[in-house]
């Protein structure tokens, strides 16, 4: 019987509160004159589950690459039996779509349609070069649009979901290169593998430039305010400067994963740039 603490395990309960989280706060962004809790909380948890099935259906698919990239991963361990994942990730895909029908139509068929682009990721688009990075950024991406429509007001969504996109977009660059062994051993071939690390490394370099750069026009437009250029200046860009320095100095597997642990949580410092500039 699997127990609560490889049922975390699986989910990636960090991912869960970042979706949970990204989403809510891009409701709040959006949101304009009263609108309903229920639905900003209902957008947050239907997307949180999303995505937590896609993390299931995700390493069901990935076994036998987890047994030499993370063998100590529940599947590949032998904590969790197939059965069980799979028990688990339908679960996960019935509370999702329930809890965004009673949202409004279009966020159920955003949910259903961001469902199948996860299933279909894991099943084939990850293994095609750049394609399936391009589809998890551009899904993180769709959180903070979706966050938009649980108000009825997507386009104010528009400029955090640009700044997701890329800053995920790296991080799959930086992932690619940390799981090139146990790709190539399972017949995966990533661009850093066909290409090699220098050129993963100028993709990395160009992205995260043009970020930079990207985060300064809100404010010079007058979208955000000082307070959004501050936190901007101080921690999101400061904090992507750093990541490169660790690039260039360690490549190293351990070096990679500290890199894509920083992304992730710059994208909070982000999220609160923007609310606070907004």
């Amino acid at each position: 019987m699997t127990n609560i603490a490889t049922i975390n395990k699986i989910i990636r309960p960090v991912n869960f509160l970042i979706t949970f989280f990204s989403i809510t706060v891009a409701a709040l962004i959006c949101a304009t004159g009263l609108f309903p809790l229920s639905k900003i909380f209902l957008a947050a948890l239907s997307g949180a589950l999303a995505a937590a099935s896609g993390n299931v259906i995700n390493d069901i698919f990935d076994i036998e690459i987890d047994k030499i990239n993370r063998p100590d991963r529940p599947l590949p361990s032998g904590r969790m039996s197939l059965k069980e994942a799979f028990i688990l990730y339908f679960l996960l895909i019935i509370i999702s779509l329930v809890s965004a029908y009673f949202i409004n139509p279009a966020a159920f068929i955003i949910d259903l349609t961001a469902l199948a682009i996860l299933f279909f990721y894991s099943f084939r688009f990850k293994k095609i070069i750049l394609i399936g990075n391009l589809i998890v950024a551009f899904l993180t991406a769709l959180a903070f649009i979706y966050g938009g429509i649980a108000v009825g007001n997507f386009r104010d969504a528009l400029i955090p979901a640009l700044f997701a996109f890329l800053i995920n977009f790296i991080r799959e660059i930086v992932k690619d290169m940390e799981d090139i062994d146990g790709d190539l051993k399972n017949g995966i071939s990533s661009f850093p593998h066909r290409y090699g690390f220098n050129r993963a490394k100028i993709i990395i370099v160009t992205l995260s430039l043009l970020l930079i750069a990207a985060t300064f026009y809100p404010f010079i437009l007058k979208i955000y305010g000082i307070e959004y250029l501050l936190i901007v200046a101080v921690f999101v860009d400061a904090v992507i400067i750093y990541i490169l320095t660790i690039l260039f100095k360690d490549d190293s597997p351990a070096g990679l994963s500290k890199i894509s642990f920083i992304l992730k949580l710059n994208m909070v410092f982000g999220l609160a740039a923007i609310y606070l500039g907004k």
